[in-house]
This record gives C-alpha cells, sequence and structure tokens, in this order.
C-alpha cells in the first residue's frame, strides 16, 4: 500500500488512541500540544475508561467514532496496541503512528508481539510509524502528534526543512535549538524502530511539498538502504538538498570479517560511501546538521567528481579566522590565498590585503564599507569556491558593522558567503538565519559543515541495491580456486605449481628465485600461522622450506598441511589490496587499500559500491597514499595504473557472479607491475555460497 503524504502530515482528523488525563504525562501531551498549536482537523480522543479526557470528550473506540480518522496515534502499552492496530486496519484508517514499545527487543513477549505485528502489516490495508515512535511533527499546519516534551517550546520557527530521525529525542532537541539559532523546520517524524515505514520511504513521500525544500537526517542504521536510496535520487533531481549525521564512528562499530577486506570495509566506512554515492552531505557533529544547511542550499553538489573546495577567508579578529583555517584543513578543504589580482582590486578600494593565506582587516578597524568591499572583491574572485567571513567582538554588540555587511553582499550575486561567529553573538547569528547567510558559532562545526557542503557530489549510483543475503553455507576458496576465478575475469597471476607434501620435489616449469605457501582453505592468513617461505634459491631449499612449513602450521594452527603451493617470485612497483565483500545493508563494496601483511595496520583505504567503472576505479587509486608510490614517486618507476583500475573494475563484477555466488573475494597483494606491464596477483582468499 502506497504511502499516504496527506494522510500522513497533512489529515484532516486524528485519533489519539489511549490518551491520558493527565496533561504532564507522556500519553497525554499530543492532545495538549495539538491544541496549543492550533491544529484546525478534528481529533477524536478514544479512552475506554473515562468520559472525558482533559475536558474533551472521549470515545470508548475506534468504531465508536463519528467518522473514520484519518491518522491514529496509538500512545498505548504494546498489547492494548495492536489490539489498536486491528481496530485501525479493519476500519480503514489508512495510517497509524504508535508510541509503544515492547516488540522485537523485549525478550520472547515482545517476539510475539512483533511477530503479531508483522502479521497485520502484512494484510497491506494500513501503514504504520514505528513502533517506538515518539510522533509525527508539520508545523505549517499545526500537526504536533507527538509526545516529545520539547514541543511544549511556544512559537517554534517554521521554514523549509524535513527531519527524518531514528531517535525520538532528537527531534526535540532540533527544534530547540533551531529555535535558539532562527533555524525553521517543515516537518520532523521519529521512525523508531522501521517496522513498516523508513525514514527514506517517508521522506520520498514528502518530495512533492513546495513547503519543504530541503531534508535533515539522523541515523543510526542502514536498514532500508534501498529505500533511502529511491529518496535521496529523487530529492537530487528537484534540487532538495539532504544532509545527514550518523552514529556509529567508533572502531567498535566496525563489522569484522574473516579478509582485510572485511576489517577495512567496516560499518562506519560503508556508511561514508553509501551516502556520498547518494549525494548525501554527512556531517560529523549534530551542530554541523543544524547548521549546515543554509551553506547546501548555497553550495551546488559537484558534478565533476570529487573537489577538495577553494576558500577565501576574511577576519577582523587572526586568532578567531585561524581556528576556522585549522579546522577545515584537517577535513581536506584548501584555504587558498588571494591572487595578485585580487590583492591589487583591493589596493584600489584602499585596503590592505597583506601578503599572508587570510585577509586580515583586523588593523584596518571593524567597518562596515570596509567588509563590504572586501566581500564583494572576494566573492568575484575566480581563485575561490566559497568566501568565509569571521567575526569578532563586533558580531555580538555591533551586528551592523561585520554582520550587516554580509547580509547585504549576499544578496548580490557571487561565490556563496558564510560567516564564523567567534564571540556568543545570539542576535547576529539570528539576524544571518532570518537572511539565508550559512553562520557558524563554534570552529569545529565550521570546518565540519563546510568540508561537507564542498565536498558533496551529485549522486554517482543509479542501479538498484542489492543487499540480498545468501541464507546457507559458504566455502572458503584456497589460493589456487581464486586464481582459477581471476583468470575467468581476464586478471593473471604470478606463475604457479601444486606440490604434494612428501613427493620429492620435481622441476619446476619457471625459474628460482620462488616463494612456497601452505595450501589449505582453512588457513585465511598464511604469514601467521607460519605457512610461507620466500626467496628460496634452489631445489635443495624448497624441500627444506617444504618441511618447514608443515611443522610449523601444525604448531600453530593444529592443521597438517598436505599441499604446498611454490610460486614464482615477481617484483613490482608497489603492491596493493583490491577486495570485495558484501554488506548486509547496502550491498556488495569494492576496497583498494595499501597491499601486504600491514594492510590493517596503515588504514590507507578507500571504497566503492560495486561494481565500478573505470572512471570510479581511477578515483580510488587517487584516493589512496600509496598512488604515489605506484606514481613515480622520487623519481622511481612508474605502475601500469591503467592495468590496475582495469583490475579493480574487474574484481567489482564478481558482484554479479552466481555460479558460485561470491560472497566476499580479496586479492593481497596484487602486484603493481612497471607501466605497460599490468599487474599480477600472489595471493587470493575467496568465499562463496555453498
Amino acid at each position: 500500500m502506497t504511502l499516504s503524504s496527506a494522510a500522513l502530515l497533512r489529515p484532516q482528523s486524528l485519533a489519539l488512541i489511549g490518551v491520558s488525563d493527565d496533561p504532564s504525562k507522556t500519553a497525554g501531551r499530543p492532545l495538549q500540544f495539538l491544541r496549543r498549536a492550533g491544529f484546525d482537523g478534528e481529533i477524536f480522543v478514544v479512552n475506554p475508561r473515562r468520559e472525558t479526557v482533559q475536558g474533551e470528550k472521549a470515545y470508548k473506540s475506534l468504531a465508536d467514532l463519528p467518522k473514520r480518522p484519518d491518522h491514529a496515534f496509538i500512545l498505548t502499552d504494546a498489547e492494548k496496541a495492536l489490539d489498536a492496530l486491528e481496530e485501525c486496519e479493519r476500519l480503514g484508517v489508512p495510517v497509524a503512528t504508535m508510541l509503544s514499545s515492547g516488540f522485537a527487543e523485549a525478550g520472547e513477549r515482545g517476539i510475539a508481539n512483533q511477530a503479531r505485528l508483522e502479521a497485520i502489516l502484512a494484510r497491506g490495508t494500513i501503514r504504520l510509524v514505528g513502533p517506538s515512535s515518539i510522533g509525527v511533527v508539520n508545523l505549517h499546519n499545526g500537526l504536533t502528534l507527538t509526545a516529545n516534551a520539547a514541543f511544549a517550546e511556544p512559537d517554534l520557527p517554521k521554514g523549509g526543512i524535513f527531519v527524518g530521525s531514528h531517535s525520538g529525542s532528537l527531534i526535540g532537541a532540533l527544534v530547540s535549538r533551531g529555535k535558539r539559532k532562527g533555524i525553521g523546520f517543515a516537518g520532523l517524524v521519529s521512525v523508531g524502530a522501521e517496522t513498516d515505514l523508513s525514514i527514506g520511504e517517508i521522506c520520498l513521500a514528502t518530495l512533492d511539498d513546495p513547503q519543504i525544500t530541503s531534508y535533515m537526517l539522523f541515523i543510526e542504521t542502514l536498514r532500508h538502504a534501498d529505500k533511502l536510496q529511491e529518496f535521496a535520487l529523487e530529492a537530487a533531481k528537484r534540487g532538495k538538498p539532504v544532509a545527514a549525521f550518523k552514529l556509529g564512528r567508533s572502531e567498535e562499530a566496525a563489522e569484522l570479517a574473516v579478509s582485510h577486506t572485511g576489517s577495512l570495509a567496516g560499518a562506519d566506512e560503508v556508511a561514508d560511501i553509501f551516502l556520498a554515492e547518494l549525494g548525501i552531505a554527512r556531517v560529523e557533529s549534530f551542530e554541523g546538521l543544524l547548521e549546515v544547511m543554509p551553506l547546501l542550499q548555497q553550495v551546488p553538489a559537484s558534478l565533476d567528481g570529487p573537489r577538495r573546495g577553494r576558500v577565501g577567508v576574511v577576519t577582523t579578529t587572526g586568532g578567531g579566522a585561524a581556528m576556522a583555517v585549522d579546522q577545515m584543513a584537517l577535513r581536506g578543504v584548501d584555504v587558498v590565498p588571494a591572487s595578485e589580482e585580487t590583492r591589487a582590486r583591493l589596493r584600489e578600494k584602499g585596503i590592505e590585503p597583506g601578503e599572508g593565506r587570510i585577509i586580515d582587516l583586523t588593523l584596518a578597524g571593524t567597518r562596515y564599507d570596509v567588509m563590504k568591499a572586501t566581500l564583494d572583491i572576494l566573492r568575484s574572485a575566480p581563485e575561490f569556491d566559497l568566501v568565509l567571513a569571521t567575526a569578532g567582538s563586533s558580531a555580538r554588540f555591533n551586528p551592523e558593522l561585520v554582520v550587516q555587511p554580509a547580509v547585504d553582499a549576499a544578496r548580490e550575486p557571487g561565490h556563496p558567503l558564510a560567516v564564523f561567529l567567534v564571540p556568543d553573538a545570539p542576535d547576529a547569528a539570528r539576524l544571518l538565519a532570518k537572511a539565508g547567510v550559512p553562520a557558524f558559532q563554534d570552529p569545529e562545526t565550521c570546518g565540519d559543515a563546510i568540508a561537507a557542503a564542498l565536498h558533496r557530489r551529485a549522486p554517482t549510483r543509479s542501479t538498484p541495491l542489492d543487499s540480498s543475503a545468501f541464507i546457507g553455507e559458504t566455502t572458503v576458496l584456497d589460493e589456487v580456486s581464486c586464481y582459477r576465478l581471476l583468470e575467468h575475469h581476464g586478471l593473471t597471476s604470478a606463475p604457479y605449481i601444486v606440490l604434494k607434501v612428501g613427493d620429492p620435489v620435481p622441476q619446476l616449469p619457471f625459474a628460482y628465485p620462488v616463494v612456497a605457501k601452505v595450501l589449505d582453505s582453512r588457513i585465511a592468513h598464511k604469514t601467521d600461522s607460519g605457512g610461507v617461505v620466500l626467496h628460496i634459491a634452489d631445489a635443495a631449499q624448497l624441500a627444506e622450506a617444504m618441511q618447514a612449513i608443515v611443522s610449523r602450521v601444525e604448531e600453530n594452527t593444529g592443521i597438517k598441511a598436505t599441499e604446498i603451493l611454490v610460486q614464482q617470485m615477481t617484483r613490482g612497483v608497489g603492491e596493493v589490496l583490491v577486495g570485495f565483500r558484501r554488506d548486509p545493508q547496502v550491498g556488495p563494496l569494492v576496497v583498494l587499500a595499501a597491499g601486504g601483511i600491514f594492510t590493517e595496520l596503515y588504514r590507507d583505504s578507500t571504497m566503492r559500491l560495486a561494481p565500478v567503472d573505470r572512471a570510479a576505479a581511477m578515483e580510488m587509486i587517487q584516493e589512496i597514499k600509496a598512488s604515489r608510490i605506484l606514481d613515480g614517486y622520487r623519481g622511481a618507476p612508474k605502475g601500469d595504473l591503467d592495468a590496475l583500475a582495469d583490475a579493480i573494475v574487474s574484481v567489482s563484477r564478481l558482484a554479479a557472479e552466481t555460479a558460485p555466488r561470491v560472497e566476499e573475494f580479496e586479492i593481497n597483494p596484487l602486484l603493481v607491475l612497471p607501466h605497460g606491464k599490468g599487474v599480477c596477483a600472489i595471493d587470493g582468499l575467496g568465499r562463496v555460497a555453498g
């Protein structure tokens, strides 16, 4: 059943089921908030134990109402909530929001409740926000259908931002902090457990609402990533920017797999690349989520690949500007000096720009005419993508000297303009917010928001996600099986032969020196088990190495090796890891990293949703620090980066393998040979279905 945006956010009638007579209680707040906000639709109170609730007539059940409501807010405990949802479904109520908890998270009884809930929803005649949703809000029509205590705040400012949040308390935090900063919202929804409606599907249903101009997302998980992708792509088509703050940057959140690829593609790294490929600006801080939106509405997403962004800074306080510059630089934003042509234009206006990276007007004194002229010149200078004005103490008591010039300059054509307020200047912040000028009140948020806006790209991902999970056994491939799979996709390995333990060493089909490695699918990391010997010069040394490997592997792992892979030693310009795995939420990913046994230690890696094309593969190569070694660092030979890009594309295509279905694959290391000589795999690890 398609979600009705009208029933969700513009209902003509509401039913509050289980509302309390005490307006100070959680279940009593929604009625109080709706009346205070002036909701002009009909409100029906359902409470079988009372004749009146908060002075209003109470009905015994939904069936007793004079009409079917468009939207029901269920405020009871889990068991009664399920009874109410059953009745809503039977009477044809199109949307319900459920505050109740006590479902999948609540032990055996909760699991039974969850099963009943899913059975009701499976009938396909009602849509649900929740359970554990604190409510739905549309500030433009007074729909404060929420139990969040923050909505007792009077005179909440209205605006164009719609908020989708996994956390119920956070929607209240956003509106209260937003009021202090002069930031208004169109609507907010707490999705709770997302048993039915997800953040993506709800936001998707609101896209054609002319009162909604942009979106803020507070995300705890990427479940229902397919709906989030669909929404993000449609939002980009309509020019409505999306910003997200996602929990889970800590290492504890990472999902580790058997290979290095699994640890490199942890939960937060996956979220980063997923959001980036959808054109969603990810901020690092909650305050950044609040303050980034005016900037996103001015800074268009990049259409030509990654950009660092070039920022020009003008200030009336050198120390304040230095704090902002530090925070931008830490996040990969380029703070660039004015060109000689721009400095000459400033001097023509009687403004001395100095020779530094920033234009420091401190000694000139804080004056409207000086700041306005400087901003006008910098905003027309071709060397900048954005101009940041840093305002000192005058912003608190004399906003007309620094803040007003910024407001006036922003009305005229030119590069995007933002202001960093060094002192606590709430009046100045509200003045800037009212004028639509991005304003930041601490240096960390300033750097966070500017980096998120300048680094945002137009969506690069349009193919549907494949996050289907394989239910069943998986098989780990040994190295030789990995090489055979690679050959199917046009990738070569160093020459090798497999020898049986105990057999005499034969004449090898390639020259010494060689490497000997244990060949057993149960041993994922051969070096750790003692299963590798390098620089073997002749047959006698090879026989000794095989005996040593068998002994060490049995001692370290308890596994008695029966086969040894012997491979010709090959040297390249450098080595990388190219890997692939399936993420349970966003689907297949391809990873490129500095290769070798210290891959996880270096953490020099990048990734994309798979499959990737050649242009994306070349971007990946440029994003890792190891690419400098591969590209002729300090006169060293250049590696075959074209062949490396082709190899990344080939590995990413393993996502499409069905016979067998590849769950995880890694080449580490993949040798990058000199330019024109290609690449060569010298180890492999894979896991397939079946």
